[in-house]
């Protein structure tokens, strides 16, 4: 049987020998600040146009923005537990749900109001609108929060697609 060996002994160096080695010096060195830009140089006009907004953008259709209100603010009465999730089924995909499912089992002092929405329509580059982003506000106890959708058409009508509540 063997002893088990120990890990705390020192290596073994002759007595009175000590071996060195340099360090790089990694401190930072002292460098002079960059010098103020000239007043020229800050009121000098630029050299690239500014974006102008494109005038070909489509506006949202009129279903894609009552979809979008009446989705908004059943998801909110599920979150609220006023409404039975299921009610959900018809509006977003299955992996939305299982999301606004974990979003209900904190406690709610206060209902929501669905505040403000906005939608715009997404060139997809066919010409036809089959997609729309979705930017709304609502109101619980005093704050406002956010909520921004993508919503596309589904079959016969719309569907969320991707859902972020804040």
């Amino acid at each position: 049987m063997t002893a088990p060996p120990v890990l705390d002994q020192q290596p073994t160096q002759p007595t009175g020998q000590w071996s060195t080695s340099p360090v790089i010096d990694y401190e930072p060195r002292p460098e002079p600040p960059c010098p103020a830009p000239s007043a020229a140089a800050l009121h000098r006009p630029s050299p690239r146009r500014l974006r102008e907004p494109r005038l070909t953008e489509q506006p949202a259709p009129r279903s894609a923005v009552v979809f979008a209100e009446r989705a908004l603010r059943q998801v909110i009465e599920v979150i609220d537990r006023r409404r039975p999730v299921a009610q959900l089924r018809p509006l977003m995909t299955p992996v939305l749900i299982d999301r606004v499912i974990a979003r209900v089992g904190a406690t709610r002092t206060a209902s929501a109001h669905l505040r403000r929405v906005r939608v715009r329509s997404v060139d997809t580059g066919d010409g036809e609108v089959t997609a729309a982003e979705v930017f709304a506000s609502f109101s619980r106890a005093g704050r406002v929060h956010a909520v921004a959708a993508r919503i596309e058409q589904y079959r016969d009508g719309w569907r969320i697609v991707a859902l972020q509540i804040g």
